[in-house]
């Protein structure tokens, strides 16, 4: 009888596990399908630049030379072609895009949406100087609560400056989608190419 009472007892929290599950994966999407609605009628999109191996960039890079910094790996260039194609496939009016100077950030906005691109160093990653983290994230907030459209502001930067915007560590390649309301930006949801 303990025996059976024992499989009955795991059957009930595995279930409760499932049930968990489906349910964090409903929100999930969800939660990406109000985001790209949300792009349809013009909202931001703040990404994460697509894969680069490592963290931070080698001891003495320089943001002129690509060739100093971490880049993107070929999963990288994958993902930020990819993040293009979903655009299109959603049907997506891009107006803007802006991008850190970085060239792991640059090539993944250039790959996603080709003659696009405006280099904005309000973007750029503080990961090793956050002494300018506070007015950084400043400026680069003040040009996402300027946008008023038409269509869609996607902009590429670094998880540390994604992390001080909108309190979300992202992946490689995930996109936070706001929406300005008055003086504040709201989280709309996440999306992945």
């Amino acid at each position: 009888m303990t025996d059976l009472i024992t499989r009955l007892h795991i059957a009930v929290a595995a279930l409760a596990l499932l049930c968990v599950g489906t349910s964090f994966t409903s929100r999930a999407i969800a939660s990406e399908q109000a985001a790209w609605a949300a792009l349809r009628e013009g909202a931001i999109v703040v990404f994460r630049h697509a894969n680069a191996p490592g963290i931070g960039d080698p001891q003495g890079f320089r943001l002129d030379d690509c060739a100093t910094q971490r880049n993107l790996d070929a999963q990288g260039l994958d993902q930020a072609v990819k993040i293009g194609e979903r655009f299109r496939r959603e049907q997506i009016a891009v107006t803007a895009v802006l991008s850190s100077v970085w060239c792991r950030a640059f090539d993944t906005a250039s790959l996603a949406f080709p003659g696009q691109v405006r280099r904005e160093p309000s973007f750029n990653s503080f990961f090793d100087d956050r002494g300018q983290q506070a007015a950084q994230t400043d400026a680069a907030r003040a040009i996402l609560l300027g946008w008023s459209g038409p269509g869609t502001l996607v902009v590429v930067t670094h998880q540390v400056n994604m992390q001080a915007l909108t309190g979300i560590g992202p992946a490689s390649a995930e996109g936070v989608v706001l929406r300005r309301e008055g003086e504040q930006l709201r989280i709309i949801g996440r999306i992945t190419p």
